[in-house]
């Protein structure tokens, strides 16, 4: 472990304060500008202002002396109260928690245990890029549980995310005895404060502002998933082209085409000129959507890592975050209508914990794959379902997203169900593989859904009087918050209860067997 996980208390980035205060900084900023923006248009183009002036009634009254008095106090009131935060705001990771202690007046704390922890991102936003730092978000279950150490030193963000994540993995730290034995054989080293806390990674005079440069620059164009971290074979990225079809392949397009498909005839037959001052605004909102859109996709890359799989996209501002094993609860693979003739899918996940940071293409940061193809897919499963990566459980994935039903494996609706869902009732159905429900439904937007049955919290079936006289039942799945619903509209009422038997029955010996979400824990040892 490093020294950030030692389990004593430490403090954030210097310029933490300023970080987290820069909307208050700039806001201050824009209101000084703005009271002297006359002068400043005077002074620099010659131009003569008019009205008052908050400047010239204090050189008129004679308190330039006071003024400038009032402004040093205000400066050494901001930079005290930013240091008092600095030093009140701290932070420790032991073998069971992440805790952070926060605030002067009104203290906090926040606790994560660390065998419960759902995710740990890392976040650089553009400015705090400029001054090496990044911030942490552990992600646990529950409402605004998670626990935010905002900012770090850049490579600390990533040295502590390895340590927390090998922690939640079952590795423990050594004794006290064993601590305390290498604090004693390099006492220098255990009293010296961790390198990255300054502006810069290393301290000492031969740091130079051109080294610094080098360092920012080199933050700046560095890949988001380290080279090392990942083999090969296992990263999946969404070309640039792709992304923006993608982006541009979605409702809102439909919507801004026949907007301006109407705009366009209503100028043309004179109706209504004025529509077209009134779109313009909205067509420079439109480009501003894609515009974000594709810039918070770029780098993007998904891979899988000793300690879970890791996202990372972002070109200003970038996101990096890792999903220990154990950790999804259950899996969607969807296909809107625009992307069937380019055969592109998406991927979201539920889990017990969100970040509170935006995912790739804007999405919700449960979309794990944004766009990808059919291979992309499969790789996808292989990395958030380990051991599902047979041949057999390959056909069943690619017949579960392409088929149009009949004898294929799964378990379908009868054909009476065509009363009730007359497109859908062919692909509506069910099977069960390697400890994984798959659940098969959706004609104009085709959807899987996979639910590891180690993390299936119960499951339920249903009849309402149409159903029941129609001899079909619901079935539904129930896993944790999110945007993957586990459900199947209809079912053959028989079926029904085999389906409830086999699901149940898998949950129970899949939760017995299933050590992922302690994926280093020595073999013997209880949790």
């Amino acid at each position: 472990m490093t020294t950030l996980a030692d389990g004593e208390w430490h403090r954030l980035h210097p310029a933490s304060p300023l970080l987290r205060g820069g909307i208050f900084i700039v806001a201050v900023l824009g209101f000084i500008i703005t009271n002297l923006r006359e002068r400043l248009v005077e002074v620099f183009f010659g131009v003569p202002r008019y009205g008052g002036d908050p400047v010239d009634e204090i050189l008129a009254r004679g308190a330039v002396g006071w003024a400038l008095l009032a402004v040093v106090v205000v400066l050494l009131l901001i930079l005290t109260v930013f240091y008092l935060s600095w030093r009140m705001h701290t932070f420790r990771v032991t073998a069971e928690v992440v805790e952070v202690r926060s605030g002067m007046l009104f203290r906090s704390n926040r606790r994560a245990r660390v065998d419960r922890i759902q995710g740990v991102n890392i976040v650089r936003p553009l400015i705090p890029r400029l001054f090496g730092a990044a911030k942490l978000e552990v992600s646990v279950a529950g409402q605004d549980a998670n626990v935010q150490l905002a900012y770090l030193g850049s490579s600390l963000a990533d040295q502590l995310r390895r340590d927390i994540l090998r922690l939640a993995s079952g590795l423990r730290q050594p004794p006290p005895a064993a601590r305390d034995a290498a604090r004693d054989a390099a006492p220098d080293a255990a009293l010296s404060p961790p390198p990255g806390y300054g502006l810069a990674p290393t301290a000492g005079a031969s740091y130079s502002a051109a080294t610094a440069v080098a360092d920012r620059a080199r933050d700046f164009f560095a890949p988001e998933l380290d080279p090392d971290a990942a083999p090969p074979e296992s990263v999946v990225r969404i070309p640039p082209g792709r992304l923006i079809g993608s982006v541009i392949l979605n409702g809102f397009t439909v919507f801004v085409v026949l907007a301006g498909i109407a705009l366009t005839v209503s100028v043309v037959a004179g109706v209504s000129d004025w529509l077209l001052v009134a779109f313009i605004p909205t067509l420079i909102a439109s480009v501003s959507f894609y515009f974000t859109r594709v810039t918070k996709s770029l780098r993007y890359s998904i891979a899988g890592t000793p300690d879970g799989v890791r996202v990372g996209f972002g070109l200003l501002t970038t996101s990096n975050e890792t999903l220990p094993p154990g950790r999804i609860h259950a899996i969607g693979v969807s296909q809107p209508l625009l992307w069937r003739p380019s055969g592109w899918w998406q991927v979201r996940i539920n889990t017990a914990g969100h970040s509170s940071t935006k995912g790739a293409a804007g999405e919700a940061n449960t979309t794990i794959l944004p766009v990808g193809t059919l291979a992309d897919v499969a790789r996808v499963l292989e990395l958030i379902l380990p051991g599902f990566d047979s041949e057999e459980q390959q056909a069943l994935i690619e017949r579960g997203l392409n088929s149009k039903g009949g004898v294929d494996g799964y378990t379908n609706a009868p054909r009476r169900a065509a009363w009730l869902h007359p497109f859908s009732w062919r692909r509506t159905g069910y099977t069960v593989s390697n400890g994984t429900a798959l659940l098969r439904r959706g004609v104009i937007a085709r959807e899987l859904v996979l639910v590891p049955l180690a993390r299936l919290q119960s499951v339920a079936i249903s009849q309402g009087p149409l159903t029941r006289m129609l001899h079909l039942a619901s079935a539904r799945l129930h896993t944790v918050a999110g945007p993957v619903t586990a459900d199947l509209g209809v079912v053959d009422a028989v079926e029904a209860l085999v389906l409830f038997d086999r699901i149940s029955s898998g949950a129970i010996s899949s939760a017995l067997s299933d050590t992922s979400h302690h994926w280093n824990q020595p073999d013997g040892v209880a949790e």
